[in-house]
């Protein structure tokens, strides 16, 4: 099953966050960060979004201090 995407936030953080992406915000609390990166690139992988190349840099960067992630997509269309 697929992630859900949507996820509570304080209103602090969900203002901070606007709608950068992964190359110019990630969640202040460590341990959401695998969290964010996996149901961003679910979400991206699901609705066939593009990726450009910072956000691609940062969703590799801070996929590599994730362990043992195996994420499964169920396209939109």
């Amino acid at each position: 099953m697929t992630p859900a995407p949507l996820v509570a936030v304080t209103d602090n953080v969900n203002q901070a966050k606007g709608d950068q992406d992964p190359a110019t915000w990630m969640p202040p609390y460590s341990s959401a960060r695998c969290r964010f990166v996996n149901e961003w690139v679910v979400t991206k992988i699901r609705w066939r979004l593009t990726v450009d190349t910072a956000e691609k840099n940062a969703l590799t960067s801070w996929a590599n201090s994730c362990s043992n992630v195996t994420i499964t997509v169920a396209r939109a269309f």
